[in-house]
């Protein structure tokens, strides 16, 4: 439910011949991926990727290709609490790495995990700012977004994205996403899912022969005239002791969508900045301390008038230690601790028409009125794992605990928009045991988590904790060289999440528009996520000729999620309701739970690599509605776009040249009522031109298509996504 009417309109003509020539091209992109993902399977030399695109290889020395000739469902996830890659996972995992997002030339979350089966980011007109969904699940921490190992908590309530966060793509390494609740082991409310962005260290930069390197990258966006610089620079020590920094900055208009139409408040300038060294006191352990900064500004409209000056500033601060003894198998240790402070100032731009919060009567809002979201989250997280023999079965024990803290202040104009975000204080917190036995063609996983909380404001405190348990029995029966890497598995998993502080104590009248009561509901029972998935992973090597690879992962899953909390509409005129009568229209929303969410899909992600490129395939379907407990049926709003991806990239010039394509269909969702069917084809180009000059090109949406995010349908206006955009970068890199 809104808190405010941020209309977005504008008028605006995109060039007839341009985009048909642009069309041209996507009809003989389409066509290039459609035979690829046609193709048998064959090699793979480089990082194949799972659910996107795969990296072309540059001229590396014999060490570095060597450790990259495994796909990326090879690769050890960085989320991993016990040193698995996605393949070997028995859940759906996926990875993006560095030379993924490369390609990509993403500038949003959003573009970072194209194609990642299950996963959809929500971003309004402020692009800055996303809110990731899983498997139809998102907000108030459904799914744990984390950036170097702290949690990302920022909320702020409004129409559209409620819990947003914010990363610059040219500071990530990669990206590791955990759908569903096995997940728990990763924090306290994760009942969706994981995403972890893991930023870049010193030792990816430099070569292993230099002590020190600097690049500068320049790029270009046709559509709303965007510029991006990049300058990075990283120096070692010794060889134990190392340090990056990183800074961006992008200045970028409004842009238009695929029927030439200016989507005005689209437009922003960001500035972020990275700065970690890594320190490793002995050959066992390993130290890094890190930031990520940003300093984001935009303008918010209302009925295609500037409205709103938003200026946002974000700190996060980790630190993480490991040791890691192979003498010793019970040791592998890892303690994480964290601070991300969050500050969102917004100011009125022009005097508008509210009404008074707590009266509910009509207020001019002066302009120059000014209102504060403060958000600040602490967390500690530790663990270790202890690897042992029993009777034939090997062990791996994980054990460890984690706390989150958020501390939420909010103030400002009366009848402004921060006093519908409450201030409060919330802590979460959990301990868990999960030991994974392994025998022969036999892997069973055991776990269980206890999950606590407590959430108060200055008036009311509530509190509540449980036992999650998990079990998964994974299977390879087969011993033959094509099935050998056949393997099947089951999950049962639970998951448990608190709610959050606006759905607990948001209280008032609605701003603006018309007005009601907002009404707190302190009694709202935690959620409790119970997942069943059934999948498969498949691991084939040498196929056709040395070197090949094939790797698929596939799962279907059925998520119940008891107690789920939503918004809903009270009646004046029902007395059972306890909403009052009083200025405005007769209605109050109130957060409240529901018997059961109902969510189930299938999700698929699968590729296969060759010397002379690779060509992959990823789908994900998804569908959900809510029951009350009177057993009254209602389409999930969150239920994201069905989708298929298929991705084709050619190699060249002795890797030196990478072409491609992606051709992504999205199905409308059953209930959405703006979200119809629409398909886009993207096009790129990697060049190393030599060793300290690369060129990168993209083209996203071809087609130059009118269309929009699903879970952007409750908004106060429909908002259309960019239309067709053309990216050209280049990156000089020094080193000595």
């Amino acid at each position: 439910m809104g808190l405010g009417n941020w209309g977005r309109t504008g008028q605006a003509n995109a060039g007839a011949g341009y985009r048909s020539s642009a069309k041209t091209t996507a009809i003989l992109m389409a066509g290039a991926a459609a035979v690829a993902l046609i193709m048998p399977a064959a090699k793979a030399q480089q990082a194949a990727q799972p659910a996107t695109d795969q990296p072309a290889a540059e001229t590396k020395n014999a060490d570095q290709q060597a450790a990259d000739d495994t796909t990326l469902l090879d690769k050890i996830l960085v989320i991993s609490r016990t040193g698995e890659t996605a393949i070997q996972s028995l859940a759906s995992a996926s990875h993006v790495d560095q030379e993924q997002l490369e390609r990509r030339m993403a500038t949003t979350p959003n573009e970072m995990l194209l194609g990642v089966p299950g996963v959809t980011v929500q971003a309004d007109a402020r692009r800055v700012s996303s809110s990731i969904n899983i498997r139809g699940l998102q907000d108030f921490g459904r799914v744990a977004v984390i950036v170097d190992g702290a949690r990302q908590d920022f909320q702020r309530s409004d129409h559209g994205t409620q819990s947003t966060f914010y990363i610059d793509p040219e500071l990530v390494k990669s990206v590791d996403v955990i759908r569903g609740p096995v997940a728990n082991t990763y924090g306290s409310g994760a009942i969706g899912g994981v995403v972890f962005f893991d930023t870049k260290d010193a030792e990816d930069f430099l070569k292993p022969d230099e002590t020190w390197a600097a690049s500068v990258t320049g790029r270009y966006e046709s559509n709303g005239n965007g510029w991006t610089t990049s300058a990075s620079g990283a120096y070692r020590f010794n060889e134990n002791w190392d340090v990056l920094g990183n800074i961006v900055y992008r200045n970028y208009d409004d842009y238009k969508d695929g029927g030439g139409d200016t989507v005005a408040g689209t437009g922003f300038d960001v500035l972020s900045g990275l700065l970690k060294t890594t320190i490793r006191p002995s050959e066992n352990s390993e130290l890094k301390l890190g930031w990520v900064g940003s300093s984001d500004g935009w303008t918010e409209t209302s009925g295609g008038v500037p409205a709103n000056d938003v200026d946002l500033k974000s700190n996060t601060f980790t630190a993480r230690y490991n040791i890691t003894d192979d003498a010793r198998s019970w040791l592998d240790l890892h303690i994480n601790a964290s601070y991300n402070k969050t500050d969102l100032d917004l100011t009125t731009l022009i005097p508008q028409n509210r009404f008074d919060p707590i009266t509910g009567l009509p207020v001019v809002l002066p302009a120059g009125s000014l209102s504060t979201f403060d958000v600040g989250t602490t967390g500690i997280d530790i663990w270790n794992t202890s690897r042992f023999d029993t009777a034939g079965i090997a062990h791996e024990l994980t054990y460890g605990g984690d706390w989150v803290g958020d501390d939420v202040e909010t103030g400002g104009t009366a009848g402004g928009d921060s006093f519908y975000t409450p201030s409060g204080k919330r802590n979460v917190s959990g301990a868990y045991v999960q030991d994974k036995l392994t025998w022969d063609w036999l892997e069973v996983i055991t776990g269980l988590r206890y999950d606590s909380y407590s959430l108060k404001d200055s008036d009311s405190e509530t509190s509540g904790d449980r036992l999650s348990p998990r079990i998964t029995v994974g299977v390879s029966p087969f011993e033959s060289p094509s099935l050998a890497g056949l393997q099947f598995y089951g999950t049962y998993a639970e998951g448990y999440r608190s709610p959050s502080l606006t759905e607990t104590l948001i209280s008032g009248n609605h701003p603006a528009g018309v007005t009601f009561p907002f009404l707190p509901n302190p009694n709202l029972r935690p959620e409790t996520g119970k997942t069943i998935e059934f999948g498969v992973n498949y691991k084939q090597d040498d196929i056709l000729e040395a070197s090949d690879a094939l790797r698929l992962k596939a799962a279907y899953f059925r998520n119940n999620v008891d107690d789920y909390i939503d918004g809903v509409v009270l009646s004046a005129f029902d007395p059972t309701s306890g909403c009052p009568f009083g200025p405005g229209i007769p209605i109050c929303f109130q957060y409240q739970n529901f018997a059961k969410a109902k969510i189930d899909g299938f999700e698929l992600e699968s590729v296969y690599d060759a010397g002379w490129g690779y060509a992959g395939l990823s789908a994900s379907i998804i569908d959900g509605y809510t029951i009350s407990y009177e057993g009254e049926r209602a389409d999930l709003a969150t239920i994201p776009s069905s989708q298929v991806t298929g991705q084709l990239g050619l190699r060249f010039l002795e890797d030196k040249l990478t072409v491609g394509g992606e051709v992504q269909y999205n199905g409308k969702p059953k209930g959405n009522p703006v979200a119809k069917d629409y398909t886009l084809v993207n096009a790129f180009a990697s060049y190393q031109a030599t060793d300290n000059l690369k060129l990168d090109f993209r083209a996203d949406n071809l087609f130059d298509v009118k269309y929009t995010n699903p879970l952007n349908g409750s908004t106060t206006a429909v908002l259309h996504e960019p239309g067709v955009t053309l990216k050209l970068a280049a990156t000089m890199r020094f080193g000595g």
